[in-house]
């Protein structure tokens, strides 16, 4: 049975409660840490003779960023600027997590778009009675979203009333990102991050680099680099795993099923992340490239 949206809501807000577990190896000093982060599985291996405290600095940094970035903390930056539809002095990482929002939202002409969130929120209600959504509802739905409608800067971030931001596609990336950059602030190498993506400082601390099996099939290798992988199925609303999770802004619609999972790898975790969601809703290989020529290093690893 997919596991559907709301399934899945229930079951990361009972983990979120739950502490973080940090645990060594049996041998040698690899220590790995498994969480939660903005609602998804997260962990980290490491190898270092200070790993366990280094490990501490990581769930501290990363419970931060879900008070800025989360949808499942009420009173994060995000949520409250859901609710009020203002937020006066946002945090920079909101603010820069946005920014690289936009930026994919424009290269892709549209179709990654944060705004998304009163349809997804639609979506997930019919889901929850058994039923979906009629089309009028939809199209009230959509005529709250639309990113030009939001308004971005260092000493507020506003948007017009009725419409809600989500990070999904984008934010499990970007905290890859941030404690990647916090531990190469350590001086650390040979790490794999996993947020639900997954981002590579150095290689295996064996020697080699971090071998990967996509959905797809396919195997490649990771090093100083991230991967991104979705999949328009891979989360469903409905019990018989026909709507899926990615929404296109265009219609209001889940995506059509043209593929079944796109990887994309890039420098950047949340780059990655949001060009493998936009890629999701463009049927000609030739969108994706083009979109992908507008990021350095972005490539195409896997469509199927």
């Amino acid at each position: 049975m997919p596991v559907t949206r709301r399934r899945l809501i229930a079951i990361t807000a009972a983990l979120a409660v739950l502490p973080a577990v940090a645990r060594a190896s049996e041998t040698g000093t690899t220590r790995e840490w498994t969480g939660q982060a903005l609602g998804a599985r997260a962990s980290i291996r490491l190898d270092h003779p200070d790993g366990e405290a280094i490990t501490a600095r990581v769930m501290a940094e990363i419970a931060r960023l879900e008070n800025i970035l989360s949808l499942y903390r009420p009173e994060s930056a995000l949520c409250r600027l859901n609710r009020d539809g203002h937020l006066a002095a946002p945090p920079f990482e909101l603010l820069e997590c946005l920014s690289l929002a936009g930026a994919v939202h424009r290269a892709s002409g549209g179709r990654f778009d944060p705004t998304v969130q009163p349809l997804w929120a639609l979506w997930a209600e019919a889901a929850a009675g058994g039923t979906r959504p009629d089309a009028q509802a939809i199209k009230v739905a959509r005529n709250k979203t639309g990113w030009d409608k939001v308004e971005l800067d260092p000493d507020a971030i506003t948007m017009q009333p009725g419409m809600a931001l989500t990070l999904n596609g984008i934010g499990q990336g970007y905290v890859a990102d941030r404690i990647a950059a916090l531990l190469e602030a350590e001086g650390l190498s040979d790490i794999l991050i996993d947020t639900g993506e997954l981002r590579a400082l150095g290689g295996r601390p064996e020697g080699g680099n971090w071998p990967v099996l996509l959905e797809t099939g396919e195997r490649l290798s990771l090093r100083q680099r991230a991967l991104a992988t979705s999949a328009p199925l891979g989360t469903t609303f409905d019990q018989a795993g026909r709507d899926g999770h990615i929404l296109d802004p265009a219609t209001g619609m889940p995506a059509v099923g043209i593929w079944r999972a796109v990887s994309i790898s890039a420098p950047s975790a949340a780059i990655a992340d949001a060009l493998a969601t936009a890629s999701c809703l463009m049927s000609d290989p030739a969108l994706i490239l083009a979109m992908l020529g507008r990021f350095d290093g972005a490539r195409l690893e896997a469509s199927a």
